[in-house]
């Protein structure tokens, strides 16, 4: 199996001599290398953001928006076109890394949410996030990267220490993949150029009760897709915002590996740290946002924020119960059958909706 995994790895490396040689080529036309090392900033920033686009199931976008949007002060557009673009690069290479080192990923959530998010991600790029004014982009990130952040610094070692490697035929885990994937693709992803990722990892640690070594690959490798997804679709409709470009050839270099090497240390070193700082950074930013947006959030707007992040906690919360009843029922199950049957399983689950 060894052998195997050092072969397939030879397809990595293809993609990583295909992907340098366009990046040279681009560099080497006009005055982009100036651009590039004008940008330089960029690189640097998505050096974290890579790691953790690779080793967390919060994509290169959770790093990239908050710095063009927060810290350079730029229109929170930009930073979702932007998080397509680099995303389209890292997660694509880490995706590649995790699938020739044939890591195991929950098939059945991930076929949904491939499905789903197919015609729900070019829906929502084309229809429903030309609507969103850039002050609620901009909110829309902040509570929903907060909420999780928050979660996590509470349920860290609950989330840790689940050890189920999910069921690849449960017929429960591809619907609810498929509705996922089908509105992040529509409300989420196409407002913030990230999220469906965060999403299906929610529902596969929480309602299924996934291990993170299975959960985490699943969730980059979904965000790969829609952000080669956002990409196609915005290039065809010629609908990039300025900067993008730029950026992009500062950081691509960097996400290319930094997002494989995040898969392959954080193998070493363990999950719980690195999502403890990711974590924290979230929380850091949802704060940055409020204080940088306080005039607009004096009165109503506050109080929006605050109802908004409450409703995604008890939604995180919703899901860790019928998680928690779903292992019961899957535990009692393997006592008395010596086996999990899937569909006496989501008969539990299904109760716990009523």
């Amino acid at each position: 199996m060894k052998y195997l995994a050092r072969l397939s790895l030879r397809y990595w490396f293809a993609w990583l001599v295909l992907f340098y040689g366009v990046w040279l080529f681009l560099i080497a036309q006009g005055d982009n290398l100036a651009l590039a090392l004008e940008n330089w900033s960029m690189a640097l920033a998505m050096a974290l953001g890579s790691y953790a686009a690779g080793s967390t199931p919060m994509g290169g976008g959770t790093v990239g928006f908050p710095v063009l949007v927060l810290l350079f002060d730029m229109p929170a557009s930009l930073g979702r076109d932007f998080s397509f673009a680099v995303q389209s690069i890292g997660m694509v290479s880490a995706s590649l890394f995790i699938l020739c080192r044939r890591q195991q990923l929950a098939w059945s959530m991930l076929r949904g949410a491939l499905l789903g998010s197919l015609l729900a991600t070019p829906a929502g790029i084309l229809l429903f996030a030309p609507l969103i004014p850039e002050l609620w982009v901009k909110l829309s990130f902040a509570v929903l990267w907060g909420s999780f952040g928050i979660f996590h610094l509470y349920r860290l070692s609950e989330i840790t220490d689940c050890e189920h490697e999910g069921d690849p035929q449960c017929p429960t885990d591809f619907r609810v993949g498929l509705l996922l994937g089908a509105f992040a693709g529509f409300c989420v992803v196409a407002v913030t150029g990230v999220g469906v990722d965060m999403l299906v990892y929610a529902a596969l640690v929480l309602l299924s009760r996934v291990d993170l070594k299975v959960a985490i690959p699943t969730s980059v490798v979904i965000m790969a897709f829609c952000s080669v997804l956002g990409v196609l679709v915005k290039s065809l409709a010629g609908d990039w915002q300025p900067g993008v470009f730029g950026n992009w050839l500062a950081a691509a270099p960097v996400v290319a590996l930094g997002a494989p090497l995040g898969v392959f240390v954080v193998s070493l070193i363990g999950r719980k740290p690195t999502l403890l700082i990711v974590a924290s950074l979230c929380v850091v930013q949802l704060v940055w946002t409020c204080i940088s947006e306080e005039e607009a959030l004096r009165g109503y707007g506050g109080v929006l924020v605050i109802l908004a992040l409450l409703i995604c906690l008890a939604g995180f919360e919703w899901l860790r119960a019928l998680g928690l009843r779903r292992e019961r029922g899957r535990q009692v199950l393997d006592h008395g059958h010596g086996k999990y049957e899937s569909v006496e399983a989501d008969t539990v689950l299904v109760q716990g909706f009523k």
